[in-house]
């Protein structure tokens, strides 16, 4: 909705303000997963999920009557409460499910991540619905109130359907509660889920002003590329969650942050249009230039062939080329006449260089790694009740605050990065360095823990 009242003119936003007005929500909803989740550990998840979703269903109602920045970003924040969601699902929906099930378990719960994806997919159809096609534009107000009606449905059902369950641990003072996070395993885990989860929000988000800079799509376009990422993300999880069952979550997000190096490395290039010097001809003796044309050069009797120049590269002819083109060709730079030396460049070598990054294979390229993280986001959270199987509210709250950070902080760093360097794929160097250093870290951790449990076998390494 933001990329839609921007790229409408409702609003005059800079790409740096957009970045802020989608993070702020889920600034929110990563800061108060941890009091969330605690208290989920100690009154339940039917009572703290049916309040949550009724407050949040307030601001997000007022958010209809919105004019300025600075009203988006306080009911944003507002509203955004609605993803600490997530702190209060895993927390409540663990304690019903003994440890070989808490993979597949938390995966299927992670599906409903889906729902960010129908709405990325929706909504640009409801607002092109409502608003007439932009004929009349001040009807985008009604989207905000069919969002709060939604919130206000799934709670009452929620709170009439479900079965309150807390951990069998008895009472505990919330020290006791925040000890785990005195853990450095626990930021580990954190960094994992801020790259699979927290760089997935803010991709299935950044995803529609990338596609409609880039490709010139139009939104409704755009929206689609977007779902196409987040929506089998939030599916694949359930997946996730068997594979993490069946062959442990380390090795499933050895291979997750190994493919999202190599793939990240791929979407690294921009589409781009590159004239560079190529290989010249030089003169093989001294001599006086005797003949020049745009083919042939001659120095006393020796023949030089010139690459001519042949016509250019027809953009909107390369525009589906999965792999770059180019053209090389030499322009003469001596005349008849001209007595040259040996080694002396006779004709410079000239290259034109254009890489469409076909819009289509980027996309797949794109629905890969939302694929990859769905996986990777159902492997961190099988780490928690594995590690931590009485305090998953605290632990996962805290999880889910660094993860979701990532959602917050990333189009900030994104808005800034594009700002500084000019290119729209800035976002994936940013994401091929996170990768980096999480598959590094994971490394060491392993390299350690087999050092410790079995020594000999480092030593024959």
């Amino acid at each position: 909705m933001v990329t839609f009242l921007a790229d409408k003119g409702v609003f005059n936003w800079t790409p740096v303000e957009i970045g802020w007005l989608i993070g702020i929500p889920v600034l929110t909803g990563s800061v108060f997963r941890l009091p969330i989740g605690i208290l989920t550990d100690k009154y339940g998840g039917k009572w703290v999920f049916g309040l949550l979703l009724l407050f949040c269903s307030i601001p997000m109602f007022f958010l209809s009557m919105a004019n300025n920045f600075w009203a988006f970003a306080v009911l944003s924040f507002g509203y955004g409460m609605a993803g600490t969601g997530f702190a209060v699902g895993i927390a409540y929906t663990s304690v019903w499910y003994p440890q070989r099930w808490q993979g597949r378990a938390l995966g299927i719960f992670g599906v409903g991540n889906a729902g960010a994806a129908i709405t990325t997919l929706v909504v640009p159809t409801l607002l092109n619905a409502v608003t007439d096609n932009g004929k009349d534009l001040d009807q985008w107000r009604k989207i905000p109130i069919f969002f709060s009606a939604a919130l206000i449905v799934t709670a009452i059902l929620f709170l009439f359907f479900t079965v309150n369950k807390k951990p069998d641990i008895g009472v505990r003072k919330v020290k006791q509660m925040l000890q785990p996070l005195r853990e450095v395993r626990v930021w580990r885990f954190g960094l994992y889920y801020f790259l699979v989860f927290g760089c997935f929000v803010a991709f299935s988000q950044w995803l529609v002003p990338f596609f409609v800079n880039v490709y010139a799509t139009s939104l409704v376009v755009a929206g689609l590329l977007a779902s196409i990422f987040s929506f089998p993300s939030g599916i694949i999880r359930a997946l996730g969650g068997w594979l993490s069952d069946k062959y442990g979550g380390r090795k499933v997000m050895k291979v997750v942050f190994e493919l999202s190096v190599v793939l990240c490395a791929l979407l690294v290039f921009p589409r781009m249009e590159v004239f560079t010097p190529g290989e010249g001809v030089t003169s093989a003796k001294s001599g006086t230039v005797t003949f020049v044309s745009d083919s042939l050069l001659k120095v006393g009797s020796q023949a030089y062939i010139v690459a001519k120049k042949k016509e250019d590269i027809d953009i909107n002819k390369t525009g589906n080329s999965i792999l770059p083109v180019k053209k090389s060709w030499q322009t003469p730079i001596v005349r008849e006449g001209d007595e040259v030396k040996i080694k002396q460049l006779l004709a410079q070598g000239e290259t034109h260089i254009y890489y469409s990054a076909n819009m289509w294979m980027y996309a797949m390229l794109v629905f890969i790694v939302g694929i990859l993280w769905g996986i990777g986001k159902a492997g961190v959270y099988k780490f928690i009740p594995d590690y931590f199987p009485n305090d998953v509210g605290a632990v996962g709250g805290m999880v889910g605050v660094i993860g979701g950070l990532g959602g917050f902080v990333c189009p900030i760093l994104f808005g800034y990065l594009l700002e500084l360097t000019g290119l729209w794929t800035s976002c994936w160097m940013l994401m091929l360095l996170i990768s980096l250093i999480c598959f590094i870290w994971m490394n060491r951790v392993i390299a350690a823990s087999i050092k410790e449990q079995a020594p000999d076998i480092i030593e024959h390494m």
